[in-house]
């Protein structure tokens, strides 16, 4: 498993906040978990990371790091 966060650089949707947004980890088979850590908790899966990169990433306003790398 690799595990990872997101780092928001810059709220779009205000909504989200900026810095450390989300914590989660991606599995050996490729899917993701990840728990948000804004003001309303949620946890979602993905079926890998291009998909969160896609969806969260708002034109790389908002980084993937991985912490096992």
């Amino acid at each position: 498993m690799r595990r990872f966060y997101l780092q928001r650089d810059e709220d779009a949707s205000g909504i989200s906040g900026t810095g450390r947004i989300a914590e989660g980890v991606q599995y050996a088979n490729g899917w993701c978990s990840m728990m948000w850590l804004t003001e309303y908790f949620s946890l979602v899966t993905y079926p890998g990371i291009d998909h969160v990169e896609k969806i969260h990433g708002h034109n790389g306003l908002t980084r993937i790091i991985f912490l096992d790398d």
